[in-house]
């Protein structure tokens, strides 16, 4: 079966993440539905309909979310920010996989508490000001961690799109790696609901094996959820265990 998999776009602009995502999922077996602000409000949408969530990329998050200081310079996107935090929690209470991407890590952080860095380079002032989709970035892995276990690659080479990142964690997150800088650039749940969040763009890296093998872990954990549904009582499909 081909799990179905929800991503969380920005209205404006989201499409060409969206197929990306929606190219790197249909290659490892499972289908994409992009969910924005506007769709979510639709009479017929139905959170459980789907078997995972990515939560993708796009504008910054607001820092009135974790207490920071709002830049004037950024473009926000507020309803998209209470969306995904709805939809982060609802995931994790329905033991959904969560795959956040660069702002979806962050998002994952702000949802359960955490702070973000909304300028990273006026605190890491020695990171160089890299914004490439290409992978130039080395970003070194935490052993004994889900990161490590999806990743074949340690140290790893990413790309970089950022300017914000993960300051202080969120409630049941800890680190998954780091680069040279110590600028955090991944962390998931200690939780039993698979949450990861990757502070880089591995649907931008279609060449590379070992970022997809994020997009087939997501796939295989959400396919084996349903399936434990199914044993579970095989007329529910969608029905807790």
């Amino acid at each position: 079966m081909k799990p179905l998999i929800g991503v969380s776009t920005s209205v404006r602009g989201g499409w060409r993440s969206f197929l990306a995502i929606r190219f790197a999922l249909w290659r490892v077996g499972a289908k994409a539905r992009r969910i924005t602000a506007a769709t979510a409000q639709e009479a017929d949408f139905d959170f459980d309909q789907f078997d995972g969530l990515i939560a993708g990329g796009g504008d910054d998050i607001s820092a009135t979310l974790y207490g920071g200081e709002l830049t004037p310079d950024v473009r926000l996107d507020p309803e998209r920010d209470a969306l995904e935090t709805r939809l982060i929690s609802a995931a994790v209470e329905r033991g959904m996989p969560v795959l956040g991407i660069c702002r979806g890590a962050q998002m994952i952080n702000v949802s359960f508490g955490g702070s973000l860095h909304t300028d990273v380079w006026e605190v890491f002032v020695k990171a160089p000001k890299l914004r490439t989709v290409l992978p130039r970035k080395k970003v070194n892995i935490n052993r004994g961690t889900w990161l490590s276990a999806v990743l074949d690659c340690n140290p790893c080479r990413v790309n970089a799109l950022h300017h914000q990142s993960v300051k202080d964690l969120g409630r049941g997150l800890k680190v998954s790696a780091v680069d040279d800088f110590g600028i955090i650039q991944a962390i998931e749940g200690t939780f039993e609901t698979q949450v990861i969040g990757v502070q880089w763009h591995p649907e931008l890296m279609p060449f590379s094996h070992s970022q997809t093998d994020l997009f087939t872990w997501l796939a295989n954990s959400a396919r084996n959820r349903v399936l434990i549904e199914q044993q579970c009582d095989p007329g529910a499909l969608r029905e807790a265990c």
